[in-house]
């Protein structure tokens, strides 16, 4: 990531909305800026790959949900954050990965710009093509800051999207019963 890019840009966009960047309390504000984009986009130095190389050989052919995964991400329309709930799930087959390899997975994409639709279906992809499961699933539920704070302002508007690979999107009974997992204990 480029530093010193950003901080002059940043500074370009301050005096471009009528500010001074030598004001005391906006004098660093390019540099703090900087550093935040370093964590908010450190997606782009992960890989889905190495997140899931680890797994194990495991009998097991039932459900395996992680629900509730909170989720920050940048919508690459407006650079505002959309921020919510991500629920994955995954039916092994023959192969299980640690639970906290699944959160990894979807932080890896979603600290990079990204719209919602997209970032569903980079983490099903990337466990259909790592794991190899009976099927994958992805709903994330979502509240963008580019509807909420600008727009059209709707405040208490929440975007839902899906991504279903294998038995979730072959077989509604798969499908019927990781929506009641989900919805169970909310």
């Amino acid at each position: 990531m480029n530093h010193k890019l950003i901080e002059e840009s940043i500074r370009a966009i301050i005096q471009a909305i009528g500010e001074n960047p030598e004001r005391e309390g906006l004098k660093e504000t390019p540099l703090r800026i900087a550093k935040a984009y370093e964590f908010l986009f450190s997606g782009y130095k992960q890989s889905p790959k190495d997140i899931l190389s680890k797994t194990f050989t495991q009998a097991y052919d039932e459900m395996v949900v992680l629900k509730n995964i909170e989720i920050y991400s940048m919508c690459e329309h407006h650079l505002l954050p959309f921020f919510g709930k991500c629920h994955i799930a995954y039916i092994p087959n023959g192969r299980v990965v640690g639970v906290s390899k699944l959160a990894r997975l979807m932080e890896c994409y979603a600290r990079r710009l990204q719209i919602q639709e997209r970032l569903c279906n980079q983490i099903v992809d990337a466990i259909e093509e790592y794991l190899k499961p009976l099927g994958s699933a992805c709903i994330i539920e979502a509240q963008h800051f580019c509807m909420t704070s600008r727009g059209i302002q709707k405040q208490n508007s929440v975007m839902v999207t899906s991504a279903l690979r294998g038995v979730f999107r072959e077989k509604i009974e798969a499908r019927e019963e990781l929506m009641r997992l989900i919805k169970n204990g909310d």
